[in-house]
């Protein structure tokens, strides 16, 4: 009896062990800082002298948008007038041109952009796999007066900053810095000014759509408002 006993009251205590065992762990409460505020993790870029991986990538991505000119017959263009907060009335044009089926690239988009301190000129070219990279920013800037929108396309304005944006990763950007010395990263900047030329060219900002770009100048008259004929006498 006493063996018996002994027998049922193991039993009892194992399937009471194994009863807590089973019953699920309550969740943790996630660390926090002693203020009770989550931890915020912020990367700043070096614009002026990206280190060596950086360069490469920018390089990398030039590579692959140079020269690729195949455009599909599809655009799509718009000019307007913008008036922020705390900020100068601005005109803007954006064209917005497809790549055809077989090119690396999707979509280019261009926009001119002018108000009394800038003219701001940038090119975003999409790729269409982004294994690599998500979009090429290229942006070219002049003091307002300095020139006209069209004389800044006719000169090819060099390229003043690159950026490049990947999925899930840090981007990529080169800035010129007056003050830095970037002798290192001239051929950075020859090569995507090359290229910003190349576009201005294929997308026909100087021909197709001249007259719109046109439109952002103050002095011109191009897209006025026609100037109604005095009534003929009879």
């Amino acid at each position: 009896m006493l063996r018996r006993a002994l027998t049922i009251v193991f039993l009892l205590a194992s399937a009471s062990v194994a009863q807590q065992e089973q019953q699920p762990v309550p969740p943790q409460p996630a660390p926090q800082q002693p203020d009770g505020k989550p931890q915020v993790k912020v990367n700043y870029l070096n614009v002026c002298t990206p280190g060596t991986d950086e360069q490469a990538i920018i390089k990398g991505a030039l590579a692959t948008v140079q020269a690729k000119h195949a455009f599909s017959a599809d655009f799509e263009i718009s000019r307007g007038r913008t008036s922020l907060k705390d900020a100068p009335d601005a005109k803007y044009v954006r064209l917005r041109r497809d790549f055809a089926p077989e090119s690396p690239l999707l979509t280019a988009q261009y926009s001119m952009s002018t108000d009394s301190t800038n003219t701001i000129e940038i090119l975003v070219l999409h790729a269409r796999d982004p294994k690599d990279f998500l979009e090429v920013i290229m942006e070219s800037r002049v003091s307002a007066g300095a020139t006209a929108p069209l004389a800044m396309l006719q000169v090819d304005t060099p390229t003043s900053r690159v950026r490049v944006e990947r999925l899930n990763k840090s981007s990529a950007v080169l800035t010129h810095c007056p003050d830095v010395d970037q002798s290192a990263y001239e051929p950075v900047f020859h090569q995507a000014s090359e290229i910003m030329a190349q576009y201005r060219s294929a997308l026909g900002l100087r021909t197709a759509f001249r007259s719109d770009i046109a439109w952002l100048d103050p002095s011109s008259k191009t897209g006025g408002t026609p100037k109604k004929k005095p009534a003929t006498k009879h």
